[in-house]
């Protein structure tokens, strides 16, 4: 496979001269541009029809609200492809093969797409841990009875299919080789262009007021602004994995994994399952049923499991940061980091 300095070559030049000053593709006014209505139109959509609009007695996990939004997102993500491509095609007269590798298209590498799998579970090793020893659940993973069972819903679908696909199709493999065509350095990218994903969650404080009337503001801002911070920081996660793997593949399949994941027990014992007044899951589906019952706790686990929890998700975040550099080196980089 030719370097990946050969396809810069080709779209923006850079390296043939060191001293000639080389000019951007697209100015950084147009890619801000197309950054925000891109963002507007997988996020507007929401509010705009009243099949995707939650109210206080329908909830947002909905089947018919989830179905109606996948419609509305996947048409979005279309739409902002070919813009990207024809503003690819169009400015930096690229080859269709060459538009692929820089969305992150092609070539498809398994081994890439394997160690950065393997990266994000070193982060959540403590999780793992939990899930699949403290509670039992490495049964269900040998037999894919719980892959089966959350892809059986429309929650679950959401979550793990389409939700990760058309976020990382819209943030990551559109919006980075925009920003790539504006010059702007790798690393400026690795921590802009993740506000747009972030923003892009910010609507869920609205959500929940409406779902959640009875509760204060105070506490619905804070839920919003962590929401927005962990978004965030998976966002310059996944940027960095985008921009040193070259591949939307592996970063769908992180996004995924995170999102079943869920975000890491950083205090408490394990064992015990308590979910906060069902924050996701409060409000009616679509028969009226009232959701949002937590599950109830359960106790007798010796401290033993959690002293084990917190060591091993330490050992993981260590493990982490060591294979950061390393589990995302690869000749398909679209560019130089660091």
């Amino acid at each position: 496979m030719p370097p990946v300095i050969t396809f810069y070559h080709r779209i923006f030049g850079l390296g043939l001269d060191a001293e000639k000053e080389h000019r951007p593709v697209l100015s950084s006014t147009t890619v801000a541009v197309l950054s925000i209505t891109f963002t507007l139109l997988y996020v507007l959509p929401f509010y705009l029809s009243p099949t995707t609009r939650p109210s206080p007695t329908l909830s947002r996990d909905a089947p018919s609200v989830i179905r109606a939004r996948i419609r509305f997102v996947t048409v979005s993500a279309i739409l902002s492809t070919v813009t990207t491509i024809y503003v690819i095609t169009t400015y930096a007269h690229a080859f269709p093969i060459e538009v692929f590798r820089l969305l992150g298209w092609y070539p498809i590498s398994i081994l890439d797409i394997a160690k950065a799998l393997l990266l994000t579970a070193l982060l959540f090793a403590g999780p793992l841990f939990e899930k699949g020893i403290v509670e039992s659940g490495w049964r269900e993973w040998i037999r894919g009875s719980s892959l089966h069972e959350s892809l059986s819903s429309w929650i679950g679908w959401r979550n793990y299919v389409a939700g990760p696909t058309t976020e990382e199709l819209t943030f990551r493999s559109l919006l980075i080789p925009l920003h790539l065509l504006c010059l702007l350095p790798p690393t400026k990218i690795i921590f802009l262009t993740p506000l747009y994903f972030g923003i892009a969650h910010v609507h869920h404080v609205y959500e929940y007021n409406l779902t959640h009337p009875h509760t204060p503001l105070l506490p619905i801002l804070v839920r919003s602004l962590l929401q927005f911070a962990y978004t965030t920081l998976f966002g310059w996660y996944a940027t960095f994995v985008f921009l040193r793997t070259g591949s939307v593949v592996a970063v769908v399949l992180a996004h995924a994994f995170c999102n079943w994941c869920g975000l890491p027990r950083l205090w408490g014992r394990v064992g015990r399952f308590v979910e906060l007044g069902g924050a996701e899951r409060r409000g009616k589906d679509d028969t009226g049923r009232t959701e949002g019952a937590g599950a109830a706790p359960r106790w007798g686990l010796g401290i033993g499991w959690s002293v084990a929890y917190y060591v091993i998700l330490v050992v993981g975040v260590v493990a982490f940061q060591r294979g950061l550099w390393p589990l995302t080196e690869s000749e398909r980089a679209l560019a130089k980091v660091g």
